[in-house]
């Protein structure tokens, strides 16, 4: 799971650097060529996109290292953590409701994939079946009772 994203940034890195490296490069040199810098869009726009584009470079260096942290053996075998599916009943809307605890890059609301850092997230991780969970969210706090778990160990098993 973590290959995959960790390929989506590398792709992400190496294009963003090619970037930075040639393209860039180019473009202020064509901006500097057309005169007068104070008052030259071109050149503006140019340098803004290449501070962008190092910002960007250290947030997905960031967040490479991160996922590379990552260590499977770390993930409990019987509480819920990344890459559990959890089966809760959520009291507030009186329905039970299936979650995928994912990374922040993977997370779909819509398909039930949610980030273990969302407020969701958060609440569940570490709890097992039978707990309770309280979700703390701009609307209040709703409970939810976990009713099945499955982890990412179990999938691994099965495969």
């Amino acid at each position: 799971m973590t290959e995959q994203i960790k390929k989506k940034l590398q792709d992400e890195i190496n294009a963003l650097e090619h970037e930075l490296s040639h393209e860039l490069p180019k473009e202020l040199k064509k901006a500097v060529a057309l005169g007068d810098l104070s008052e030259n869009a071109e050149y503006h726009m140019a340098k803004q996109r290449q501070e962008f584009v190092k910002a960007r470079l250290r947030q997905l260096g960031k967040r490479l290292a991160d996922l590379s942290l990552i260590n499977m053996n770390n993930i409990p075998k019987d509480k819920v953590g990344l890459g559990s599916t959890v089966r809760v009943y959520d009291n507030g809307k009186n329905e039970e409701v299936e979650y995928k605890l994912v990374t922040s890059e993977e997370s779909d609301v819509a398909t039930g994939k949610i980030s273990t850092t969302s407020p969701i997230g958060r609440a569940l991780l570490n709890k097992k079946v039978g707990d309770s969970a309280t979700v703390v969210t701009p609307n209040g706090k709703r409970e939810m009772d976990i009713l099945s778990l499955t982890t990412i160990h179990d999938g691994a098993d099965a495969e």
